[in-house]
């Protein structure tokens, strides 16, 4: 009985881990509580408390009330009045910070204690806010991190050791057992169980592994022990490489940011500069009190200030970031996401990105007296010893077939062709299509192709029908060996790159967006127009070297406008350099490709790039919008405050009001 319920045990206890990482459906709505619990949050939310009763008390104790609305204003501001006395000490510059507390303070000065704590509280507030959709985004991108595992058991001699991750290598034996994180980038060597790997794919279902299949550091363990060869040190580990990222998305803002925070400085001089006149001038030019002049300095100083501007970016793009990384994009920076927007053409590589990078057999035909299962056989048993991807394939289908591969002896490369061996005495040798040169002139009995047998093959009884089957096989894309016996012609083998099942929506949705869609590939035209009939990839450039990549992109910017490339080979990063975002494909993409990429696709689903541009797009109106509101709301108030004598009160309220509306709008992309 025990035994039956320890492995029950270990899978709840992977459910309840795999239950805290970020996959597609989780952390659809904006987290409450997690958002009462910001420290911010808490300091702003005692603030006003505080200020409530403040006033509650005023009318009874005068004392006690401005006791509290002073302890209203600490509580509320300090945060922010320490970033705004660091900014002017250190970088000798004003910014928004410091303006409200010099604006609350001087509301205190003239007697409108209330007004001040008010206005500490929504800044304080809306503060809270932006730091939550700050903590939000860093969550979302980065709770990979949590999931780091620390040590791994390396079988070494018979013998089980604990060791930490850094000290593994390519090629070491690990248990890991029901319920834990894999610790390395490996293969399945042994056992079977179902992964959790929602974190790294963005899968929301676990995926059965068993001997052979690759599994990824940070990912869940179920129920089953594995027996895991390690393929990639840590640092190597696509674990580590997101790693990485997340530290580069934290430090990177957007250019517009950047922009808003060297106006920010500009402007709150010039904020500061009328406050000194309005509060000097105009008692002598207009003929105001002191006390008038000082009050509408004070609401100018508030209402003028850039608070809802300067928040109308970054909560916006790190919402938008937070939400990608939840369906399993992930962005190295702001700034990406907002070139992400202004998409015109996205360019696919095409092995590898919109098609599988595996190839496939697709048709086996023999000559008439040759058994399918037999030359299958034969050929399979020889490729065997090679790890090119098209004797992968032929094996593979050999292995789906469950046919027994029998002995080859003499087994050989034969340079420039292919590769040859004995089987039984007979000489099996499988190569190019190049041989068939050599046999255009042979004449054979007249026979032509016949039907297909009950395994869907076609016997070609002369060799003079070989020449037009190769040319048929390669008109739809397919790569062609040619399989003989002791130099007769016995039978071809066709294989072809297959299709993404996601490709042709994915381009089809991208088109419906108005963005072009462009296949560079260094393949064959034949084989690149096939795969673009399949896609609906209307613009092909095929036969292309890495630098030739680089240049058709470039061509590609001047034509139509900004690019996003999407590739995963080492012979993509130039070109994923050269675009204004390149995007890697993060389960099959090489190393160099996600590091020179702009963005990753974890779960490698090129139908969610249509998604993530009008994420982007969303975004970038949002920011739009709010800018527009902003601006509208300061120019209103500074227009009400000389001319319709605009209350303090209600110019805090219509300032500060207006920046976490701002805020707000951005968060809604968090959905």
């Amino acid at each position: 009985m025990q035994a039956i319920h320890q492995p029950l045990h270990r899978q709840k206890q992977a459910e309840q881990r795999s239950s805290q990482t970020p996959g597609p459906n989780r952390g659809k709505k904006p987290d409450f509580r997690a958002m009462i619990q910001n420290k911010e949050m808490q300091s702003a939310l005692g603030s006003g408390l505080l200020m409530l009763i403040a006033w509650g008390t005023a009318p009874y104790l005068a004392t006690l009330s401005i006791m509290l609305y002073i302890v209203a204003y600490a509580v509320g501001g300090w945060t922010k009045a320490k970033e705004g006395i660091e900014t002017l000490v250190k970088d000798r510059d004003l910014d928004v910070n410091l303006l409200m507390i010099a604006a609350s303070l001087g509301a205190a000065a003239i007697g409108y204690w209330n007004e001040g704590a008010m206005l500490i509280f929504i800044f304080a507030l809306s503060g809270a806010l932006e730091s939550y959709a700050t903590e939000r985004s860093h969550k979302d991108i980065s709770s990979l991190l949590a999931l780091k595992p620390e040590t791994a058991l390396r079988i070494e001699d018979g013998q089980m050791n604990l060791v930490a991750i850094d000290d593994l290598q390519p090629g070491d034996l690990l248990l890991v057992k029901p319920g834990e994180l894999i610790p390395a980038d490996g293969v399945v060597y042994r056992g079977s169980s179902f992964i959790n790997q929602s974190s790294i794919t963005g899968e929301s279902l676990p995926v059965d592994k068993v001997v052979g299949d690759e599994v990824y550091a940070g990912t869940v363990n179920g129920e089953g022990a594995l027996y895991v060869e390690v393929t990639k040190s840590a640092e190597g580990s696509l674990f580590g490489k997101i790693i990485k990222m997340v530290e580069e998305a934290q430090a990177e803002v957007p250019d517009s940011q950047r922009f808003m925070e060297r106006f920010e400085g500009i402007y709150a001089r010039i904020v500061v500069g009328v406050t000194l006149l309005v509060i000097a001038g105009t008692p002598l030019l207009l003929g105001w009190t002191w006390n008038e002049a000082f009050y509408k300095a004070m609401v100018f100083l508030v209402v003028a200030s850039p608070c809802a501007l300067v928040s109308s970016i970054m909560p916006v793009m790190l919402s938008a970031m937070s939400s990608s990384a939840r369906r399993g994009i992930l962005f190295k920076g702001g700034a990406h996401m907002e070139n992400m927007a202004r998409t015109r053409v996205v360019a696919f590589d095409k092995t590898g990105t919109l098609t599988m990078g595996t190839p496939q057999v697709t048709d086996i035909i023999t000559a008439e007296h040759i058994d399918r299962a037999q030359l299958l056989a034969a050929v399979a048993a020889i490729e065997n010893i090679s790890m090119h991807p098209l004797a992968r394939a032929i094996v593979d289908q050999a292995n789906k077939e469950n046919i027994t591969l029998q002995e080859a002896e003499h087994v050989q490369a034969l340079t420039g062709w292919g590769i040859e061996g004995t089987i039984k005495g007979v000489v099996w040798s499988i190569g190019k299509t190049n041989v068939m040169e050599s046999m255009q002139s042979e004449e054979m009995k007249d026979s032509n192709v016949g039907d297909p047998d009950e395994h869907g093959v076609n016997h070609v009884k002369v060799y003079s029908e070989w020449g037009d089957v190769c040319s048929r096989l390669e008109g739809e894309g397919k790569t062609i060996s040619v399989v003989m016996t002791d130099g007769e012609l016995v039978g071809l083998i066709a294989m072809r790159d297959t299709v993404r099942p996601q490709a042709a929506a994915a381009v089809r949705k991208l088109e419906a967006m108005g963005v072009k869609v462009a296949m560079l590939t260094g393949d064959r035209a034949r084989s690149a127009s096939v795969i673009a009939r399949e896609t609906g990839v209307s613009m092909v450039y095929a036969d292309l070297l890495p630098e030739d990549k680089v240049k058709q992109v470039q061509a590609l910017r001047k034509q139509y406008g900004p690019v996003l490339m999407v590739g995963d080979g080492v012979n993509d990063a130039p070109a994923l350099a050269a675009a204004t975002v390149g995007m890697g494909m993060g389960l099959s993409g090489s190393g160099t490709a996600l590091e020179v990429a702009d963005a990753v696709l974890m779960n490698d689903n090129i139908e969610e790039i249509a998604w993530v541009i009008g994420q982007a797009r969303r975004a970038q109106r949002t920011v739009k919008q709010n800018m527009c509101f902003a601006i509208t709301v300061i120019l209103a108030l500074i227009a009400g405050n000389f001319l319709q004598d605009v209350a303090l009160p209600l110019g805090v309220v219509g300032h500060e009001g207006s920046t976490i509306l701002v805020i707000l709008n951005g968060l809604r992309l968090l959905r």
